[in-house]
């Protein structure tokens, strides 16, 4: 892995001025930049154009989000992004959803190639960690990636693996940025001092 591409999903909207996200963002691409990463960067809300996108994940070994969580999943710009983006990824690294009337062994969503592309979910929560790890509150005990479950199957659907999320919780009632950026350039580190 030498080239990542970052994905800012922040938004400025409601009482959400998108700058802790941005921050986080801003931060990957100084860590990545210092280990030796070519970077590549999109701050979706700033706009983009479709096919520059494509190019860019077709040069990307690593696309890395970073975004907040807004009604349990990524904000609509995102799935916009995703939406209008992927599409143009058809038939450069998917090729249908891997199904073959010849062939009834070929399951649905194996249609990605094996390009040995990966993506990393970096996401801000209002709720507090123990809404995701402990059996009786909201998430039942199914974490971050469980809450992301649709996210992680859109990416698998393209052929790519999943590198380990990054979640920072409580960001609205119990913010603690010093903490997150820490824990955040730590995460980083590991991950991607590892896999050059």
């Amino acid at each position: 892995m030498k080239h990542v591409l970052l994905l800012n999903g922040a938004k400025v909207f409601g009482s959400s001025g998108g700058k802790l996200n941005t921050a986080l963002h801003q931060l990957a691409n100084e860590i990545l930049t210092q280990l030796g990463y070519e970077v590549e960067q999109t701050c979706i809300d700033q706009g983009y154009t479709i096919q520059e996108e494509v190019e860019k994940i077709l040069r990307a070994d690593v696309l890395l989000y970073q975004m907040p969580a807004w009604w349990m999943g990524e904000p609509w710009i995102v799935k916009k992004y995703i939406d209008e983006v992927f599409l143009g990824l058809y038939g450069k690294l998917f090729s249908g959803d891997g199904r073959s009337r010849e062939d009834e062994s070929k399951k649905y969503g194996t249609g990605g190639g094996s390009h040995g592309k990966k993506y990393l979910f970096s996401t801000t929560w209002n709720a507090p960690l123990e809404a995701f790890v402990e059996k009786n509150q909201f998430f039942e005990g199914r974490g971050v990636d469980g809450a992301l479950f649709s996210l992680h199957k859109t990416h698998q659907f393209i052929g790519m693996q999943a590198l380990e999320s990054f979640a920072c919780y409580d960001v609205v009632k119990n913010p603690k940025i010093e903490q997150y950026q820490a824990d955040y350039a730590f995460h980083l580190k590991k991950i991607f001092s590892s896999n050059q």
